[in-house]
């Protein structure tokens, strides 16, 4: 299991730095070949403040709020979303536990329909 504490962190501004690292790189690809590649999703990836770690499986939300304020947009594409009313300083071993039990309930699809 891998735990990420994000503090002081803003997905948006990892993503524009991210976007900003390629432009530059496709620019010296432009002087160099006269050429421009795509841009593939694991290339943009190795950009991110996460890299190389694998994408979000569960994003804990303690503190009542139904929302991810920013958080590691990017890595959650096909998270699964706990929230919980229980605030972080009392968030104990035992609702880690709930929320782990509540993850292994969830079909994981990764954006796939169910099979009939």
């Amino acid at each position: 299991m891998l735990a990420n504490f994000c503090i002081n962190y803003g997905s948006q501004q990892e993503i524009l730095r991210a976007v900003n690292q390629i432009i530059q790189i496709k620019i010296e690809q432009y002087k160099n070949t006269g050429k421009i590649s795509d841009v593939k999703i694991k290339e943009f990836e190795k950009h991110l403040y996460t890299y190389p770690l694998p994408s979000v499986d569960l994003l804990i939300r303690p503190g009542g709020e139904q929302r991810i304020s920013n958080f590691l947009l990017w890595q959650c594409a096909y998270a699964e979303l706990y929230f919980t009313d229980v605030l972080w300083p009392d968030f104990s071993r035992e609702e880690l536990f709930k929320a782990l039990e509540w993850y292994s309930g969830r079909e994981r699809r990764f954006g796939g329909l169910i099979s009939q």
